[in-house]
């Protein structure tokens, strides 16, 4: 096997020119809002456009890269939360939290990464990739806690992205509306969330967040496990 090729230093240092105009467009994010322009992010940077654009190959390429630092935000809330040891509702309720707060401090930059009209696709590219890596987690937790179990881990995959986009859908909502506090959003999302599991798994004694996780079986084969 070839050993791995060096970078020069000259793409050493166009990297982390790169990487600098990426923050100094997330701050003209937060500073102009999602509608922020290319000399907005320019201007925030102290260079002129064709300077930005030669580190760049278009809008949509700045667009997928400030998304991706976004989503890097994002998930430093989040994965900690899927890491910890802690009971099925417990975990719900922290993977909840720790996105809502996360769009709750960058309300900006979650508008431009999947509201911004004018790089739809890009930024819908980025959400779908945060929304995977979330949901695989997810998959990954509840498919171990199901076979600890002696369960069929079958649905775990589904359930995620359920969870996941139902999450996101009521996210944007409370974003734009505010109407409730944060911790008002978690605690509805997280019993109807909780609720809905059990009660596909079968759980009679939902109501504890120590309830013991149970699965129905397929359809015919008698009573549940």
């Amino acid at each position: 096997m070839e050993p791995p090729v060096k970078p020069t230093d000259r793409q050493v240092r166009r990297a982390q020119r790169r990487a600098e105009m990426v923050q100094a467009a997330m701050d003209a994010v937060r500073r102009h809002g999602p509608g922020v322009s290319v000399a907005d992010i320019a201007a925030e940077a102290g260079i002129t456009k064709p300077v930005l654009y030669r580190h760049f190959d278009d809008r949509a390429d700045l667009h997928r890269a400030v998304g991706h630092e976004a989503a890097a935000l994002l998930m430093a809330r989040i994965a900690p939360e899927l890491m910890k040891n802690r009971e099925p509702k417990e975990h719900i309720r922290g993977v909840i939290d720790g996105f809502l707060s996360g769009v709750e401090d960058e309300p900006q930059l979650w508008r431009f990464v999947v509201h911004n009209p004018g790089e739809h696709t890009p930024g819908a590219e980025v959400v779908d990739d945060v929304r995977q890596t979330i949901a695989s987690l997810l998959s990954s937790l509840i498919g171990v806690r199901l076979r600890e179990a002696d369960l069929d881990p079958g649905g775990a995959e589904a359930w995620a992205i359920g969870l996941v986009g139902m999450v996101q859908s009521a996210g944007d909502w409370w974003l734009e509306r505010q109407t409730m506090s944060r911790e008002a959003v978690t605690d509805y999302l997280t019993t109807l969330i909780w609720g809905g599991v059990a009660g596909v798994l079968g759980d009679q004694d939902a109501a504890g967040p120590h309830a013991p996780l149970r699965l129905l079986p397929p359809t015919g084969t008698g009573e549940p496990t």
